[in-house]
């Protein structure tokens, strides 16, 4: 009988804990559908309550309550001021962190470090930080979790917030620099990334085959994130300003150079921007060249080498090395860009036949890279008066620097319009119908002689 009335018993709990569920569940359920409706129709405001009961109450029940919950603070966030506003702040970001502990499946620790530094960001007044507490948010977020950070508006703020630290005298220049290295360096590798995924769609466009829907798509996007890190990499640069050019970097090396001088990655960050900066008279650019080369010989510093030997009129001793360059690198995207590096020295040496040869590569190996058909397209009409032997042949040269142009645009859709704009103004300065008509030469082949060695069909007419 005992054994009876405690089986009873337990049955008659175990019902009302199922009850208890049931009618969570269904309260749950209930404030789930009210918030999701408001919420999307934009009624923040009338949201709000079910939201928060539904994550004091039953937080694991549905992803939607951190998705919408986003919404609901950041639309309070907006509206409110002064300790209000901040408080919506900071429950914005408890709610990530509540997110992730609810649905790891749904959001990462290093996203989350991301949204909190932008969000800092955006709100840095209304929270009263200072620029260092802004660089503390986004270098916390580089140091452990560098592959989420790919926001580029959150990469200037990062490099630009240690400038301003350095404005208040807070850190040292040579700081400045580390992390301009450290933000170039992860802007490089986001460009990478993106063009490794915008090449194979470029060169089904080139071979005369259409897009899909989602090709396109993606195509657009990769191409929308490409033009963002471009701007942000100008801007930069803009940021770093006067920072940066030989009357602060010759001192600043020199300082520093016995302490470093085995150090590969100080070395290579040193002698780059003595280059970039034009540097290169001080002695000290060539001790710190060569001590580059002797600590980690690659493709890097064999180029750096060619560069010095050239500018010291060695060009017999120089070719080797650049032969070496371009061997040793063996990525791709890396390789394309020692190309274009190699066709700017070529092409500011003159030698336009031998700078087009890598341009060619660069293209080859980055189809994408809109660039390399610009600077073609230069040579060619800087070369129009050299390589015709009538007037007529000479201005047809810029037929084909048009064409060279234009490809630019096609696989560069940052560069569309400054491509399409320098096309235009090349066919305005070849000749035009009244000129075929004269010459009577409608729809004849020209070939244009010197390095440029193409033929180019005359308009009909």
């Amino acid at each position: 009988m005992m054994k009876t009335r405690f089986t009873l018993l337990l049955l008659a709990l175990f019902m009302g804990f199922n009850m208890g569920f049931a009618q969570q569940d269904e309260e749950c359920m209930l404030n789930l559908t009210i918030m999701s409706d408001y919420a999307k129709s934009k009624k923040y405001d009338e949201a709000y309550e079910p939201f928060m009961k539904l994550r004091n109450k039953c937080p694991k029940f549905n992803y939607a309550i951190y998705f919408y919950g986003d919404r609901i603070l950041k639309d309070k966030i907006e509206r409110a001021s002064g300790a209000e506003k901040v408080n919506y702040i900071n429950d914005l970001m408890k709610l990530w962190d509540e997110g992730l502990a609810n649905f790891p499946d749904k959001f990462t620790a290093g996203g989350n470090l991301q949204d909190k530094a932008m969000l800092k960001l955006d709100y840095k007044d209304a929270l009263g930080l200072s620029n260092k507490q802004v660089y503390d948010a986004f270098d916390e977020l580089y140091k452990k979790s560098p592959e989420s950070f790919t926001n580029p508006k959150g990469l200037y703020a990062y490099f630009s917030s240690i400038v301003d630290m350095h404005d208040a005298k807070e850190v040292e220049v040579q700081d400045v620099f580390n992390k301009y290295d450290d933000v170039t360096d992860k802007i490089g590798q986001e460009i990478d990334n993106y063009t490794e995924k915008l090449n194979p769609l470029v060169e089904k466009e080139e071979a005369g085959q259409e897009l899909d829907k989602k090709e396109a798509q993606y195509k657009r996007q990769y191409e929308s994130y490409l033009e963002a890190y471009d701007k942000i990499s100008g801007s930069i640069d803009s940021k770093l300003g006067i920072l940066a050019n030989c009357e602060v970097l010759i001192p600043l090396y020199k300082r520093d150079f016995d302490k470093f001088k085995t150090d590969a990655v100080w070395l290579k960050r040193a002698v780059s921007r003595m280059y970039n900066k034009e540097c290169t008279d001080d002695p000290l650019y060539t001790e710190l060249v060569k001590a580059y080369d002797e600590s980690s010989p690659s493709a890097d510093t064999k180029f750096f080498v060619y560069n010095l030997l050239m500018k010291q009129g060695k060009e017999r001793e120089a070719k080797p090395y650049l032969d070496q360059s371009y061997d040793l690198e063996k990525d791709p995207l890396k390789k394309s860009k020692l190309a274009m590096r190699f066709g700017k020295s070529l092409r500011a040496q003159g030698n336009f036949g031998a700078a087009r040869n890598y341009f060619q590569k660069s293209v080859e190996l980055n189809p994408s890279n809109g660039r390399a058909h610009i600077e073609i397209a230069q040579m060619y009409a800087a070369s129009a008066n050299n390589c015709g032997d009538t007037t007529f042949n000479k201005r047809a040269v810029f037929w084909l620097a048009a064409a060279e142009a234009r490809k630019a645009g096609r696989v560069d859709a940052n560069l569309r319009s400054y491509a399409e704009g320098l096309a235009a103004n090349y066919e305005g300065k070849a000749p035009q119908k009244s000129d075929i008509f004269t010459e009577g030469n409608s729809g004849e082949t020209i070939r244009i002689g010197c390095w440029i060695g193409l033929s180019v069909t005359v308009p009909k007419i």
